[in-house]
């Protein structure tokens, strides 16, 4: 109350103070506001309770906070408070009406202005502005009344600027004061314009690019069936998807912003520079004029190399250099441990030369368009507004009272002052600052196509991403069980890509090499049954693995077999699958041994960090905590941790979630026999099925069931049951085999020297 009179009492000074500058009393009161308003944030601020270290790592650790519609809150420390986000996922009903608007594009299409550019613009467009109420359209059309406020602005300075050198000419110095006082009123708003045409572009481009990255996350981290982030990497799909979804959906927005007000703003100085010159030009004028820029136009086109296609090789490349970079980084041990660091860096060089040849080619074509569109814009144009200005005066009807002005003669007694030369003064002013105005506009509506070319290039990538994940087709749907898992019938294929859509296909027909045929397996959970997968390497153990998850179809065995699988809902509670490279997620050490899950389903679970403890003492981790200073410590977990560490951690979150069925896939290849045996015991212990591929014949005695690959022709397999008289004429079959081809190992030693010394032999001759 107080701020606000002391306020009130100043503005009445200034009122009484008739002397006083408008400007000065403008300034002053935006400087009142911006305090008073500081003044009430901060009271804000202070009035809002600060939250604990400990409530702050809470929230940092909780992430968000999911509604009962679904809907999630993230929780975003900030400032020692938690600011609340609320994030709605975008529906699968309404991807399916979108896959419709995303057909493929041919890879023989390449990017230009055409109806197929306006299409793909326009599909991408409904994402950015999802309905007339958004935000996304209220921020253009703040930008676009800042962008008229500022034409309107223009017109206004350039008739100020004739009136100011009219006054001046004519000795006038009241009215100079005058426009000097107008031309300072005139510079508030037009900053003020200038400075928020900036930010609104700034802000239209943060909320396209927020807009259109929910969305491909929404899309591309789809959950079953679809699995696009897996889909997309197979055969047929798309490469460097990260380049994709960073740089090129920033690159779109920022390119789509700038462009509305470059074309925009030019557009509609066009019309009404032209409308406002049209008066003092005339008829022929304004023939001309529209003439100057029908001819300025048909040159650039003519010269305009293909910017959009050229762009969007480039960002192909750009693309190509940050997957090697990022290969490195994901690879760096191996690579450490095989000394590749050469051959990596001439593989890097090679993208990285690619990219440069290709920016180099662009920068040459530019020399002969850039040279000509200077040349047409700065010059020409002058030239030619120089020629429109001298239209009224050369061209008048009274000539012989035009070049009389020139000459100062006294006006005779009481006639009053001629002031034929500095209204002539004041249009020559007004009518080249407009043509100078008209100028820039043509030439920035010039640039504008080159913009035009190079968004095209860059809504062709980010329509490729698009329609790409929509094509996607998910693997056939399974038969539901709560306690069954089954394959009947199934031929273990190698997707290949089919013929009507990128990705894997979901059909025998389009797959690629079958390793496994009429495969029939069946488990029941609970009943202690549990299955053992080898084979040699490469016969399609991981597979089988994939199929049971899901990743791959299971394909029919030959016609009318009626193959299918048959199991739970993969994930938590029903089948869980542990890969022999352990995943560790970006956060604490309480969501490696929780993951997939957040820590608001582990809060809701009613499990605590004492049921923790114990499971990381069954996976024999129990000193982690201590060493790596408490549950919510935040490291990069997969340098951390060692390769057995790694893989144990893998168990502690089968024993965190305890499936009824476990896939193992070599996911203990790095543990000693004596802790893998204690995991084995105590996952059966728990009631959990096991299904493990695994090469060594030790974790035979922990499993019911053996299912032999045998890796040939053929696809063929056999399985039998542990323990009994057939399995173990199986492995002597195996062992008088192994036997056999041993004894042989002397006479194929004594061919290859025999071939050695004819071989030496020739080479001399």
């Amino acid at each position: 109350m107080t701020t606000t009179t002391s306020h009130a009492a100043i503005l009445r000074d200034i009122a009484r103070n008739r002397k006083t500058p408008l400007v000065v009393a403008l300034a002053a009161l935006l400087i009142l506001r911006y305090r008073s308003r500081s003044a009430r944030v901060n009271s804000v601020l202070k009035s809002k309770k600060r939250l604990s270290p400990q409530e702050l790592a809470e929230a940092s650790q909780q992430l968000y906070e999911e509604e009962p519609d679904g809907t999630k809150v993230l929780l975003v420390p900030f400032r020692g408070q938690v600011k609340k986000v609320e994030i709605k996922e975008t529906p699968a009903d309404f991807f399916a009406l979108d896959a419709a608007r995303f057909p493929l594009v041919p890879p023989s299409h390449k990017p230009n202005v055409d109806r197929t550019f306006l299409r793909q613009l326009l599909a991408i467009m409904r994402i950015t502005f999802p309905s007339w109420t958004s935000k996304e359209v209220l921020l253009v059309l703040l930008h676009s009344a800042f962008l008229v406020l500022r034409t309107v602005l223009s017109v206004g300075v350039a008739k100020l600027d004739g009136r100011i050198v009219r006054d001046l000419v004519t000795a006038n110095g009241p009215g100079f004061i005058r426009g000097l006082g107008l031309w300072f009123l005139f510079a508030i708003p037009s900053t003020y314009t200038n400075s928020m045409i900036r930010h609104l572009q700034s802000k239209l481009s943060l909320r396209l690019r927020t807009r259109l990255t929910r969305y491909t996350h929404d899309l591309y981290l789809s959950s079953a069936p679809a699995l696009r982030y897996y889909r997309i990497s197979q055969p047929g799909g798309l490469e460097g998807v990260d380049q994709y979804i960073t740089s090129d959906i920033a690159a779109f927005c920022e390119s789509l912003s700038a462009l509305y007000g470059n074309v925009m703003k030019p557009t509609l100085d066009m019309f009404i520079f032209t409308a406002q010159l049209s008066r003092s030009l005339g008829a022929r004028g304004t023939v001309l004029l529209f003439l100057n820029y029908y001819l300025t136009a048909r040159i650039l086109r003519a010269v305009t190399p293909a910017f959009g296609r050229l762009a969007s090789v480039e960002a192909m490349l750009e693309g190509e250099y940050r997957t090697g970079m990022n290969r490195i980084g994901r690879e760096s041990e191996e690579v450490a441990f095989y000394g590749g660091g050469a051959r990596e860096r001439s593989i890097l060089w090679n993208a990285y030369l690619r990219l440069i040849k290709h920016v180099n080619s662009i920068f040459k074509l530019r020399i002969a368009y850039e040279w000509t569109e200077d040349f047409v814009i700065k010059y020409l144009w002058s030239a030619g507004g120089y020629g429109l200005i001298s239209i009224p005066v050369l061209f008048s009807g009274d000539r012989s009272r035009s070049r009389s002005v020139g000459i100062q003669h006294p006006s005779p007694p009481g006639s009053g002052v001629d002031d034929a030369v500095a209204d002539r003064t004041e249009n020559y002013i007004s009518s080249r600052r407009l043509l100078l105005s008209l100028a820039d506009a043509g030439g920035r509506l010039m640039y504008a196509y080159k913009d035009v070319l190079e968004l095209a290039g860059l809504t062709t990538r980010l329509y490729a991403l698009l329609s790409t994940l929509h094509s996607l087709q998910a693997v056939p749907p399974f038969v539901p069980s709560e306690a069954t898992l089954a394959l009947h019938g199934v031929d273990v294929c190698v997707p290949g890509s089919g013929s009507g859509s990128r990705g894997p296909s979901s059909s025998s027909s389009s797959s690629g090499t079958t390793l496994v045929r009429a495969l029939s397996i069946e488990l029941h959970a609970g009943t202690g049954e549990h299955l053992l997968i080898t084979g040699t390497n490469g016969v399609g153990k991981t597979a089988v693995a994939r199929v049971i998850a899901g990743l791959w179809a299971a394909a029919a065995s030959g016609a009318g077999t009626g193959a299918g699988l048959t199991r739970p809902e993969r994930g938590v509670g029903g089948v869980f699958v542990v890969p022999q490279r352990s995943y560790m997620v970006v956060g604490s050490l309480l969501d490696q041994v929780i993951y997939p899950h957040s820590y608001a389903q582990f809060k809701a679970s009613g499990k605590t960090e004492d049921d923790l403890m114990d499971i990381l003492r069954a996976v024999h981790l129990a000193y982690i905590p201590e060493r790596e200073s408490g549950w919510q410590t935040r490291k990069e977990w997969r340098d951390v941790l060692s390769g057995g560490e790694k893989q144990r951690m893998g168990m502690a979150r089968v024993f965190y979630h305890r499936p009824k069925f476990a896939v193992l896939d070599e996911c203990t290849s790095a543990v000693s026999s004596d802790v893998e045996g204690s995991m084995y015991e105590h996952a059966k212990s728990l009631g959990i099925t096991l299904i493990t591929i695994s090469l060594r014949p030790s974790l035979a005695k922990y499993h019911t069931h053996l299912l032999t690959l045998n890796g040939d022709a053929q696809g063929s397999w056999s399985c039998t049951r542990v323990g009994t008289a057939e399995e173990r004429m199986g492995i002597d079959r195996e062992i008088v085999s192994l036997e056999a081809k041993l004894a042989e190992v002397e006479n194929w030693e004594r061919r290859v020297k025999e071939l050695n010394g004819m071989l030496g032999a020739a080479v001399v001759a």
